[in-house]
């Protein structure tokens, strides 16, 4: 490859470029989705993991820690610290199950609950932020959800 022209020798493959990858579109989106959340939970004090953890809490109530985990795509090491750090803000409390004492509840506090009110602020912010129409809002997730649920099929299959 010569890296003065960002051409190769014939017969040899053109290697990838960045900008052309739908998974480096997604990541850079990601990030700045980010970055917008982080400004509009700033007052609240929340990162955007703790905000979807509370977003499953409101919809859901009480939940175990390993449904949460799996609903939001994190593993136990991630989750974990995160709810510690929500438990110890007030935000949320654990316990373990009368049923099954391996499995532990996770359900917000009253404290927890006061910042749901704030939760349609912030996802009014971000749908402004955007700039897409409510119909191509949707149109992009569901897409999304299609894209998700074709890969980790892919991943099963590979």
């Amino acid at each position: 490859m010569d890296v003065m022209t960002n051409t190769a020798p014939a017969g040899t493959p053109k290697p990838p470029r960045l900008d052309d990858q739908l998974c480096f579109a997604l990541h850079a989106a990601s990030r700045a989705f980010d970055s917008l959340y982080r400004v509009l939970l700033r007052e609240s004090g929340l990162t955007y993991p703790q905000y979807l953890v509370l977003l499953v809490l409101w919809e859901h109530g009480e939940v175990t820690v390993k449904s949460l985990g799996e609903r939001l795509r994190l593993d136990s090491g991630t989750l974990s610290p995160l709810l510690k750090r929500l438990e110890a803000a007030g935000f949320v409390e654990r316990r373990r199950s009368n049923e099954d004492e391996r499995s532990v509840i996770v359900r917000t506090t009253e404290a927890g609950d006061a910042l749901r009110g704030r939760a349609c602020d912030v996802s009014a912010g971000v749908a402004s932020g955007t700039g897409l129409s409510l119909a191509k809002a949707i149109a992009l997730r569901d897409s999304l959800n299609e894209l998700t649920e074709a890969l980790d099929q892919a991943a099963r299959n590979a």
